[in-house]
């Protein structure tokens, strides 16, 4: 038995709105993710603080635990929520962040597969950024929406293309839970640097336009940002 854990926190809900969304609704995002970029150190720690607590009392009540020698909970969530509040100039997060559990005999067998969902789940946000960013570019007139529609066709049937180029991971938070048939549960959340996601979103995106014989490159690293 296999199950996906999504992010629940509001901003990763935001920020998962598909290519579809209306104008004003990436204008929210953007807005969002600029306040919490000027945000100083003390009020983000205070944020931060805030939901980590309300986290953590969650997961411990439903019964979830740290192994013996493991950061707690607590700190571990910090640096998850640390993480995924980090942008780069364009608004872009500097950190893609995926998240999965799944139910094993064994706890490593559990933590293998519940990594490999994660992945998976990784390679989701990474189409929901890609998508966010063309429309950006249609909205500041560096793309036409011809353009733009078969750069986002492209990116929203890459997906296992997009999995497959992702490198290493960051498992920055690990727990687990015994459940009623004995077996282990494990639940990751795991991190990707950014710009390292747009080169496996690159790679993915440019496999599946050369396929349908499209040429659109540069377009494609005028979206990416590889253009400046």
């Amino acid at each position: 038995m296999k199950k996906i854990f999504m992010v629940a926190m509001a901003l990763i809900i935001a920020c998962s709105t598909c290519f579809a969304a209306g104008d004003s609704d990436q204008k929210e995002i953007r807005k969002e993710r600029n306040e919490i970029r000027k945000l100083a150190k003390k009020e983000l720690d205070a944020r931060v603080s805030k939901v980590v607590k309300k986290e953590a009392k969650r997961l411990k009540k439903e019964g979830w635990l740290v192994k013996p020698g493991a950061l707690p909970l607590e700190k571990q969530l910090e640096r998850v929520y640390l993480m995924q509040y980090e942008y780069d100039e364009s608004l872009y997060p500097k950190y893609i962040m995926g998240e999965a559990s799944s139910v094993g005999e064994n706890y490593d067998a559990a933590k293998t597969a519940a990594t490999s969902l994660a992945i998976t789940n990784l390679a989701g946000q990474i189409q929901t950024e890609v998508t966010a960013l063309v429309e950006n570019t249609v909205g500041n007139e560096q793309l036409s929406a011809e353009e733009a529609a078969s750069i986002t066709k492209s990116v929203m049937s890459s997906k296992n293309l997009i999995s497959q180029s992702i490198g290493r991971v960051m498992t920055v938070m690990e727990c687990y839970r015994i459940n009623s048939k004995n077996n282990n549960e494990v639940l990751v959340r795991i991190a990707y640097n950014g710009e390292m996601a747009k080169e496996a979103a690159k790679k993915a995106v440019r496999a599946s336009l050369e396929e349908k014989g499209e040429e659109l490159h540069d377009q494609l690293d005028k979206v990416l940002g590889f253009d400046k």
